[in-house]
């Protein structure tokens, strides 16, 4: 629960260092910390800043600054110090910029403005940005007066401004001092009265955009990916919903504007979320990603796995890259000569490919998974993340883009656990009860591998259109090597839904959303107690997320695991439909909405099953969960209640869907559930 998570390495224009951003725990501030480091040949890794909240790092096209999200407080001269723990948890996120050269962190403005995204213009001599349309002074006193604290559902919702920033000008702003004390009294007092009149007039007559800053392009939606063309000319942005609920495809869309600002022209017009925005070093095209489950530029929405396209913009006519590949693309990078690199899992594996047309080629890697590969603007060289079952993410280079499996390992983070007795893993298939073969991870024990009626956890990946594999974990969610530890036996099965296995693998999910995949992971239960590897008198299972929905199901389905434990799980679809975040994700994979297809909705749902409950089960969730209400594990737990079985519920006050609020409660989380599995399975 100690250790630290790399969550960004950009790798600067030449290709000779690299930022890297990185996530850990602050026990005593009850909080996260969110560095940046950075790596040179010459130097090796040294930390970069100190404050503790700073995130999201992208290099100028020179390689002189670094640009990053922070929210500490502008007008502290001692910015790197310490976050106060008793300081405004609702701060802003603002641009700073710090200077490979030396000197402190300066903040590109001033104003009380969350950034949402930003990029570099192809000269370095600007930023673009995109923040929520400000209000002026007399807009905000107006609303006060006349709603108070008054929430009026999506009626307050306003959309984004691109903004364009010159660095010089607001780098200078940011540096200048007072200036020196009057001689006398009555100097001073005049100067105070002056600066004072003038700020007023300031205040009245403008909005709360930085001074010297131009609008681009206006949106009636957030803006949520800024991608300017190397030539200059063009920028390219895609929208998101301003309150963050995927409820409509049509709120994400790609959109040009003139850089010297215009009217913006939407060049796509389809049922899927675009991501990644990359132009082609000749300006000529657009590269751009759809994820797993996030559907496809085909035809009408579908979860297939992530598929890569290329775009003329001035037509708007888009090509698939890579079809012939079988597995899920889940980040991309181009090369300076335009080739295409990306990352791509296929079975338990995520390793890197060259993509070429319809072509996709695999390259020699190590193995385990690769993730979030990057390219620097001007060399070949590459950076990206890797790590297997049993040794922690690290960043590494690659200077020969076509031999990822020839590494220059950049960080060393989380050391202790090349100190302790290694997990053993290994692949396991099974047919289930239609004859589909299914794969799965075991990790065994230490010392264990091969250990005949082992005591078992069944731990269920979330997703659903995610996949469990040879890579690193170790956090709240991801728990199975320390599970493993402890001395569980953990079975973690890549049901149908998963990505990776093709997209029939995932269509197959529909519109059984539990039911199918529940058969999947109890045939394949039943398989490891056949052939004498699991113990049945000492099964259990869990799962968070989507992990958690199939836990609520499956423990309506069989009384043979002895614990669960669950959370974040919806155990119905109608008010989770309603309330989920991920609406129009949900009525897809239900096939349609509530009122259209209400068998399906009830028949997959634990709810109306829990008279068959009997499995003592622990339940976790946070207060604020939009993803999967808060209210579904209420209801859940007057259920259990009501019927006498064992079980516990704890709430984690603050937290969302992930529990990235405070590291204690993700720490508590895995310490009860680890108890649980103890008292009611591992006996």
């Amino acid at each position: 629960m100690n250790a630290t998570e790399i969550t960004d390495a950009k790798i600067s224009p030449d290709g000779s260092a690299v930022v890297i951003a990185t996530e850990s725990p602050d026990w005593k501030a009850n909080d996260f910390r969110h560095d940046l480091w950075l790596w040179t040949k010459q130097d090796g890794l040294k930390p970069l800043t100190h404050s503790g909240s700073e995130d999201r790092p992208e290099w100028s096209p020179d390689g002189k600054w670094i640009a990053f999200v922070s929210d500490r407080d502008p007008s502290d001269q001692d910015a790197d110090d310490e976050d106060d723990p008793d300081s405004d948890p609702d701060k802003a996120e603002r641009l700073w910029l710090i200077p490979l050269a030396g000197g402190e962190a300066l903040p590109l403005y001033t104003e009380d403005l969350d950034v949402h995204a930003f990029a570099w213009s192809p000269d370095g001599s600007a930023l673009y940005y995109s923040v929520t349309e400000p209000l002026t002074r007399d807009q905000q006193e107006a609303q006060k007066e006349e709603w108070k604290d008054v929430i009026r559902w999506r009626e307050q919702d306003r959309g984004d401004v691109l903004v364009k920033q010159e660095i010089a000008p607001a780098l200078k702003r940011a540096v200048e001092v007072a200036p020196p004390k009057a001689a006398n009294a009555e100097e001073t007092k005049s100067a105070e009265k002056k600066s004072a009149g003038k700020k007023a007039a300031e205040t009245e007559a403008a909005t709360s955009l930085p001074p010297g800053s131009q609008t681009i392009a206006k949106s009636t939606v957030a803006i949520a990916e800024i991608a300017p063309s190397p030539d200059g000319k063009t920028v390219a942005f895609e929208t998101e919903p301003p309150h963050h609920r995927e409820e409509n495809p049509a709120d994400y869309e790609m959109f040009l504007v003139a850089s010297a600002g215009g009217e913006p022209r939407q060049v796509t017009h389809n049922d899927a979320l675009e991501s990644g925005l990359r132009w082609s070093p000749d300006s000529g095209s657009i590269c751009f990603l759809v994820q797993a489950a996030a559907g496809s530029l085909e035809g009408k929405y579908t979860d297939v796995q992530g598929r890569l396209y290329r775009m003329d913009p001035e037509s708007g006519k888009v090509k698939r890259l890579g079809s012939d590949f079988g597995g899920s693309f889940d980040q991309f990078a181009l090369l300076p000569d335009g080739r295409e690199i990306a990352t791509g899992l296929k079975g338990l594996e995520t390793q890197l490919y060259l993509v070429d047309g319809e072509k996709a080629t695999r390259l020699p890697g190590v193995p385990g998974s690769y993730d979030d590969v990057q390219a620097s603007l001007k060399s070949n060289a590459i950076v990206m993340r890797q790590s297997t079952i049993n040794k922690p993410t690290q960043v590494v280079l690659a200077a020969d883009p076509e031999h990822p499996d020839q590494l220059t390992e950049l960080t060393h983070f989380n050391p202790v656990f090349a100190e302790r007795a290694p997990v053993e893993w290994e692949a396991y298939t099974w047919n289930s009860d239609d004859g589909r073969t299914i794969e799965g991870v075991l990790i065994f024990p230490p010392g264990k591998k091969g250990a005949r009626h082992l005591r078992m956890l069944t731990l269920i990946h979330g997703g659903p259109a995610d996949a469990d594999g040879d890579r690193f974990g170790a956090d709240w969610y991801d728990w199975a090597t320390l599970a493993a530890s402890n001395g569980w036996l953990v079975f973690r099965p890549n049901y149908r839904g998963s990505a990776g296995y093709g997209d029939d693998f995932m269509l197959e999910i529909a519109p059984h959303l539990v039911s199918k995949p529940g058969r999947d992971i109890l045939t394949g239960v039943d398989a490891l107690v056949k052939d004498g590897t699991a113990d049945p008198d000492h099964l259990a299972i869990g799962g968070y997320s989507y992990g958690g929905y199939m836990t609520n199901w499956l423990i309506t389905q069989t009384t043979r695991f002895k614990a669960a434990v669950t959370g974040a799980g919806a155990v119905e679809h109608a008010a989770n439909w309603g309330n989920d975040d991920g609406t129009w994700d949900d009525a897809w994979y239900l096939g349609g909405r509530p009122w259209e297809n209400p068998e399906i909705y009830q028949s997959e749902a634990a709810l109306f099953r829990f008279d068959k409950v009997k499995t003592p089960t622990h339940q976790v969730q946070g207060n604020a969960d939009i993803r999967v209400s808060y209210l579904e594990g209420v209801t859940m737990e007057r259920a259990l209640q009501s019927l006498g079985v064992p079980h516990s519920f704890l709430v984690f006050p603050g937290e969302g869907h992930g529990l990235g609020k405070n590291p204690w409660h993700g720490y508590i989380k895995v310490r009860e559930e680890l108890k649980w599995l103890d008292k009611y399975a591992g006996k």
